[in-house]
C-alpha cells in the first residue's frame, strides 16, 4: 500500500469519526430512577432534570431542578479541565475522548 491510499484511508477513518461523535453528541440520552429523571446530550452536558415527586411544592421541585441542573454542569465542566490539563500535553489526537 503506497503513502497516499494511506493517507487517504486515514482521512477517510477520522471524518468517519467525527460524523459519529457529532451523532453521539447531538442524541438525547434520558436515566430515571423512582423520584428523578435526568436527560442529557451525548456531550455529558445535561439538558433537562425533573424531580418525580407529587408531594413536593411545585415551586420547590423547579429550584431543586434547576440547582441540580447547574450542579451537575459545574461538575462536568470541572472534569473537561481536569482531562484537558493531564491530557493536553499528549496533543489533539481526535477521537481519543
Amino acid at each position: 500500500m503506497n503513502m497516499q491510499a494511506m493517507l487517504k484511508q486515514a482521512q477517510a477513518l477520522q471524518k468517519d469519526m467525527l460524523k459519529s461523535k457529532e451523532e453521539v453528541d447531538n442524541t438525547d440520552f434520558v436515566g430515571e430512577s423512582s423520584l428523578v429523571k435526568v436527560t442529557m446530550k451525548g456531550t455529558k452536558k445535561v439538558t433537562e432534570v425533573k424531580i418525580l415527586a407529587d408531594t413536593l411544592d411545585k415551586d420547590d421541585v423547579e429550584a431543586l431542578e434547576d440547582m441540580l441542573l447547574v450542579a451537575y454542569n459545574q461538575a462536568s465542566d470541572k472534569v473537561d479541565e481536569m482531562l484537558e490539563k493531564k491530557m493536553g500535553k499528549f496533543g489533539n489526537i481526535p477521537g481519543l475522548f
